[in-house]
């Protein structure tokens, strides 16, 4: 009878433990499909706010570079806020989550040392302008333009058309050189030989200048002997233009320059060496 009794009893702990099981897995196979479903919805929330913000931003007007920075910004804290209600839907504290993220956040923090001296080169970058995207600018020998000025990169893009993303960090503590200025001056330096008549030259180049339609006429063209060389008598000629229409003058005024003086019989010299019998 005891026997039986002890029987029963242990039949009715193991039912008590696989109910408790059985509800503890349905439990969490719930929470489970209740994350998956937060983790879809959210997704698709937070591509519909990036949109929303994104079209706010372009209403105000605000300058393209900083409103790819808050896109940026914008889409990584939606982010964190569906993984922590995803978590919590499972049901984990996110209390203690979110101490485990503060002191995984101090570790990261000093591995990631790099990444948060990008993200304080990006405010930097924001803050002072030193450009903005559609300039073309010259960091650390590479010259694109600035297509995206990101969180932690800024993407220049070449003009063959290569992308280039250089670290904010970097960028905001080396040399930049921004050609999106107004005007820029345009320098040449034309060799013709020995013996040719100086003021004939100065003229010529003078009528070439005068047929070029993008060239300022404030500041004045500048035009002077520069240098007495080996093989080559050197003419400086220096002209201030648009910004945009820098490249344009200057292969204009070369095939121009190279058509005309062979047209009114100024050559272009060469190395040459004189050598003296005794």
């Amino acid at each position: 009878m005891i026997l039986i009794l002890l029987q029963a009893d242990t039949l009715l702990k193991q039912e008590k433990v696989l109910q408790t099981l059985l509800e503890q897995g349905v439990y969490f196979g719930l929470s489970i499909l209740k994350a998956l479903v937060i983790f879809l919805v959210g997704r698709l929330i937070i591509r519909l706010l990036n949109k929303l913000v994104k079209r706010i931003l372009e209403k105000q007007k605000i300058e393209p570079s900083v409103r790819t920075f808050l896109e940026s910004l914008t889409n990584v804290v939606l982010i964190v806020m569906l993984i922590m209600m995803i978590i919590g839907t499972i049901g984990l504290p996110t209390t203690s989550f979110a101490a485990l993220i503060a002191s995984v956040g101090v570790a990261l923090g000093m591995a990631l040392s790099g990444n948060l001296s990008n993200f304080a080169g990006g405010i930097i970058i924001l803050i002072f302008r030193p450009f903005k995207v559609g300039d073309i600018i010259t960091t650390q020998n590479i010259t694109g333009t600035v297509h995206e000025i990101a969180i932690f990169y800024t993407i220049l893009k070449t003009p063959d058309n290569l992308r280039v993303y250089i670290p904010n960090g970097s960028l905001s503590s080396g040399v930049i050189t921004n050609f999106n200025v107004g005007k820029r001056r345009i320098e040449w330096i034309f060799s013709v030989d020995y013996g040719v008549d100086y003021e004939k030259v100065k003229i010529v180049i003078e009528s070439v200048l005068a047929k070029e339609a993008f060239i300022l006429s404030t500041p004045a063209p500048f035009i002077e002997l520069h240098a007495l060389e080996n093989s080559s008598v050197n003419v400086v000629v220096r002209v201030w233009v648009k910004t945009p229409n820098y490249w344009t003058v200057y292969f204009n005024i070369n095939k121009t320059i190279y058509e005309t003086f062979n047209a009114e019989g100024i050559n272009f010299p060469f190395p040459q060496l004189t050598v003296h019998q005794k």
